[in-house]
């Protein structure tokens, strides 16, 4: 996998299998996720958008720092319509070592 921050790595790390409390425990108390026109707000709310996301494979296929963050771009294969999706923006807008506060997911 591209040299990536631990927190961004162990983002993409259990997507193929479950794991609900090791994926939310990633983000702050305060963070958010915009995704597919949606916005989840806290633990809580990302933990109930993850569980209803299908499991799937993510190939990260570059790495970007820019003025807004860090954008991993991935494409994403799994059991779901349109399977595999390349080209997928993951922008991790606010982010240290121990947390994700913001995460914008779009093409």
């Amino acid at each position: 996998m591209h040299a990536l921050p631990d927190i961004v790595r162990r983002y993409f790390e259990p997507a193929a299998r479950p794991d609900p409390d090791g994926h939310s425990a990633l983000f702050a108390p305060d963070a958010e996720v915009h995704d597919e026109g949606r916005v989840h707000r806290g633990p809580a709310a990302i933990r109930a958008w993850r569980d209803e996301v299908p499991l799937v494979r993510y190939e990260v296929t570059g790495v970007e720092r820019t003025a807004e963050g860090l954008v991993v771009t991935a494409t994403i294969s799994g059991d779901f319509p349109g399977s595999p999706v390349a080209g997928l923006r993951f922008r991790f807008e606010d982010f240290d070592d121990g947390a994700i506060r913001r995460l914008r997911i779009a093409p």
